[in-house]
């Protein structure tokens, strides 16, 4: 996985060829004007990141913001990382049969979607899952998988 070394999106989309910055930023305007309130927009994990700030819940396993996604530019991908679609069945169910609906095959991991060029991602269906998870639901899920784990 490629890691960006950047401090600010604006450097980590100066650092992109301008073709590859242009997917990104596409992708990025469309989980920005869907992201509930509450979300913030930073660089972490080596990618844009969208998280629970630690001033909202400082109560996270591993100290760091409690990341929602994550749009990154790999070396031969791209990447959205939707951790919320991994704790949440429903939704996960419901985002599959989107991509199946539009014949459009969906490569994933956990929590991983890997895209090669932007007619392989849904943007309609990508703004709706960023919406549907209140700070307040995300925080919930959050402690609900950390419980059955063990860590909370």
């Amino acid at each position: 996985m490629v890691s960006s070394t950047a401090k600010t999106v604006d450097a980590y989309l100066k650092s992109l060829p301008p073709e590859r910055a242009e997917i990104i930023r596409k992708v990025r305007k469309v989980i920005v004007d869907n992201l509930p309130k509450g979300y913030e927009e930073n660089m972490n994990w080596g990618m844009i990141s969208y998280e629970i700030p630690l001033a909202t819940y400082p109560v996270t396993y591993n100290k760091q913001p409690l990341s929602y996604a994550g749009l990154a530019a790999q070396k031969n991908n791209y990447s959205l990382y939707m951790v919320g679609l991994y704790w949440n069945k429903d939704q996960e169910e419901w985002f599959v049969n989107e991509f199946k609906k539009r014949k459009l095959k969906l490569d994933s991991g956990k929590g991983c979607i890997r895209f090669k060029k932007l007619e392989e991602l849904p943007l309609d269906v990508i703004g709706k899952t960023i919406s549907k998870i209140s700070v307040k639901e995300y925080i919930q899920q959050y402690e609900d998988v950390m419980k059955k784990k063990g860590r909370l």
